[in-house]
C-alpha cells in the first residue's frame, strides 16, 4: 500500500549509517517530511566494533535505536525494512513494507565487506561490518579458547593462529585489542594452556600498515604492533582460504582456524538505478551538490557517494569524517531552498585520522602535523567518546575503558548464541561468518 503525500515536501533517506542518521537529524523539525528506512532498528557506531567483537564492550553500547534517537521529532518517520529497488521515473522507494513515494531521495547505503570475488574466502572467514558480525567474531574468538583446552597436538596450533587481513585501521586495531587478550587476560581465564603459541598474523597487500596515513604514523603503528607480539607481514596478499589453510600469492601458507577479513569495502548496490550513474566500487558518480548523475531529486552521500572535487579528484576517502559533513552540507542545501537561497557546492575540511593500536599506544595525522603515544591514545579516546550519540553510552563505555585500564581485563566475555527454541537437539548455533546483504544501512 502506497503511504499518504501531503504538500510538503518528502525526503526518503535510504539507510542509517553515519550520513543517513546526520541528515536526517539534521532535517528534524524542519518543513520537509522525512522518511529514514533501514533494516536494522538501530544505528551503529562502527568505529569501535572490534571493541565488541574482544569482547571490551557490549554491542547495546555502540548500537541506538533509531525510535529513541527520534523520539521527539515531528516530522521524521521510521521505517525498518529492506529496499526491494527504487523507480527514479516514478519517484518510488518500493520495500518490504510497501511502497514510499519520494520528492528527494537520499542514498546513504554505505558499503560492505569486498572479497573481490573470492566466494570461497567469503564463506570461511569473519567480516567486521556490522553488530551482527562483531557478535559472530566475538562467539568465535571465545569458543576457540574453549576448544584449545580438548584439542590434540596437531590441532592446537591452527586454532592457536588468528589471521587479519587488511592494515587499515580496523586490522590494526583488533590485531592490538587481540594481543593484549593474550598479555593480559588468556592466561588467566585458562591457566591450562600454553597461550605463547597464539600467533596474531596481520597481513597487508600494500607496503605499510595504516597506508593512507603520515610516513610516521605508518613507521610507529608497525613498531606497535611488533612490540605486542603480532606478525606483520605487508606487500602480503591473500589468495585463497579453504577454513583451515590460508595461501598467499608468494605461494607461502599459514595452517588457520580463524581468518578476519578486514582489506577492502564496496559499495552496497540498489536496483533500479542506471548503470551510467555507478564507477568504481558501486560508488555513485555525484556533482557537487550531492545529486546522483542523469538522476532529478536523487542525492548519494557518504561511502557510497563519488564526487570528484579539484581537491579530490578520485573522490573522498570512505570515512565518517567525510559521510557527516557530506550529510551536514546536504542538510544545509535542503533548508537554503527552503528559504529560496542559492546551494552551496561541497568542500570537504580534512579534520585528520587515528588509529589507536594498544593502551598508550595509539597515532593521529591532523593538518599540517601528527603525533603518538599516550597523549596520542587519549585523544582518539576523547574524539571517539564525543561522537558516541547518548550520554548513557558515553559513560558505559567511559567506566569499560577505565575499569580495563586499571584491571588489564574486563568482564564481558559472554558466548551469546541464537537458540534454536524449545523441542530443538539443544544445540545452539554460531552465527554465520558470511558477509551481509547488499541493502545494509
Amino acid at each position: 500500500m502506497a503511504l499518504e503525500t501531503n504538500q510538503r515536501q518528502r525526503v526518503v533517506i535510504i539507510g542509517a549509517g553515519f550520513a543517513g542518521l546526520k541528515i536526517a537529524r539534521s532535517l528534524n523539525n524542519t518543513d520537509y517530511e522525512v522518511f529514514l528506512i533501514d533494516r536494522h532498528n538501530y544505528h551503529q557506531f562502527q568505529p569501535l566494533m572490534y571493541q565488541v567483537a574482544t569482547a571490551r564492550l557490549e554491542p547495546s553500547s555502540i548500537s541506538f535505536p533509531l525510535r529513541k534517537v527520534f523520539q521527539h521529532t515531528r516530522n521524521v518517520n521510521i521505517r525498518i525494512a529492506d529496499v526491494e529497488r527504487v523507480d527514479t521515473a516514478q519517484k518510488i522507494v518500493y520495500t518490504s513494507v510497501g511502497e514510499v513515494p519520494y520528492d528527494r531521495l537520499v542514498i546513504a547505503l554505505g558499503c560492505t565487506t569486498n572479497y573481490f570475488g573470492n566466494t570461497r574466502l567469503q564463506s570461511n572467514s569473519f567480516p567486521m561490518k556490522s553488530v551482527p558480525n562483531a557478535m559472530a567474531l566475538r562467539n568465535r574468538i571465545l569458543q576457540t579458547f574453549e576448544d584449545t583446552i580438548e584439542a590434540g597436538p596437531d590441532e592446537l596450533q591452527s586454532l592457536l593462529n588468528f589471521v587479519i587481513v587488511g592494515g587499515g585501521p580496523t586490522g590494526v586495531e583488533l590485531a592490538g585489542a587481540m594481543a593484549e587478550m593474550k598479555k593480559n587476560i588468556l592466561p588467566k581465564d585458562y591457566p591450562d594452556v600454553d597461550f605463547s603459541r597464539f600467533t596474531i598474523y596481520l597481513l597487508e597487500g600494500s607496503p605499510n600498515t595504516l597506508n593512507a596515513m603520515s610516513e610516521a604514523s605508518k613507521i610507529k603503528s608497525r613498531k606497535y604492533l611488533e612490540s605486542l607480539g603480532v606478525i606483520v607481514r605487508t606487500g602480503t596478499v591473500v589468495e585463497d582460504y579453504d577454513g583451515n589453510t590460508v595461501r598467499l600469492k608468494n605461494g607461502d601458507t599459514i595452517l588457520a582456524k580463524n581468518l578476519i577479513w578486514a582489506a577492502g569495502v564496496v559499495a552496497n548496490t540498489l536496483e533500479g538505478l542506471p548503470a551510467e550513474a555507478i564507477t568504481r566500487g558501486n560508488r555513485l558518480k555525484t556533482n557537487r551538490f550531492g545529486e546522483v548523475e542523469g538522476l532529478e531529486g536523487v542525492y548519494a552521500i557518504g561511502d557510497i557517494a563519488y564526487m570528484p572535487t579539484p581537491k579530490y579528484p578520485n573522490g573522498h576517502p570512505q570515512l565518517a569524517n567525510v559521510a557527516i559533513a557530506q550529510a551536514t552540507h546536504l542538510a544545509q542545501n535542503f533548508k537554503r531552498e527552503l528559504k529560496g537561497k542559492a546551494r552551496v557546492e561541497f568542500e570537504y575540511a580534512n579534520k585528520g585520522s587515528m588509529a589507536t593500536v594498544g593502551k598508550r599506544k595509539a597515532v593521529v595525522d591532523l593538518p599540517g602535523f601528527s603525533f603518538q603515544g599516550v597523549f596520542a591514545w587519549l585523544t582518539w579516546m576523547f574524539v571517539h567518546l564525543m561522537l558516541i550519540l547518548s550520554v548513557k553510552n558515553k559513560l558505559i563505555i567511559f567506566l569499560n575503558w577505565m575499569m580495563s585500564y586499571f584491571a588489564n581485563d574486563s568482564t564481558l566475555r559472554l558466548m551469546l548464541k541464537a537458540d534454536r527454541g524449545e523441542g530443538s537437539s539443544g544445540k545452539i548455533d554460531i552465527p554465520s561468518a558470511k558477509g551481509q546483504g547488499s541493502l545494509k544501512g
